[in-house]
């Protein structure tokens, strides 16, 4: 992939998920983090709705079925591992209750937010 390409891809994954951030808060969530990094992993969003805290993975392509088959074992793998780093620096959120959510992004299109994409026993 050549270097335009790829700042193309970040830029296109940066309004995706300010996107995904608005669309959050006007469910009623307060987004947390946006673009959370720890040495093992990644998170998009980092949200909170009361008692849930979300941890969102966006997804931007062409179309919502495109979107939705990037979801991947490997992403999952990624976000649990930077969940537990963020729960060990915040542990008065390890209490909420923990979901994986998906956002999903493509032109002319709503996002579309699925809640609980995933179950993962995160574990201290």
């Amino acid at each position: 992939m050549s270097l335009e390409r790829r700042r193309r891809a970040w830029l296109r994954g940066r309004r995706a998920e300010g996107l995904a951030a608005f669309w959050l808060r006007l469910k009623g969530y307060r987004v947390l983090a946006r673009d959370y990094r720890a040495g093992v992993g990644e998170i998009d969003l980092i949200a909170r709705r009361g008692r849930v805290l979300a941890l969102v993975e966006v997804k931007a392509r062409g179309g919502l079925a495109e979107a939705a088959e990037a979801l991947g074992g490997r992403q999952q793998e990624r976000i649990a591992r930077a969940a537990k780093a963020f729960l060990q620096r915040h542990p008065s959120l390890g209490k909420l209750d923990l979901r994986f959510d998906a956002i999903l992004i493509a032109p002319g299109r709503w996002p579309r937010h699925i809640t609980d994409v995933w179950r993962e026993e995160l574990r201290f």
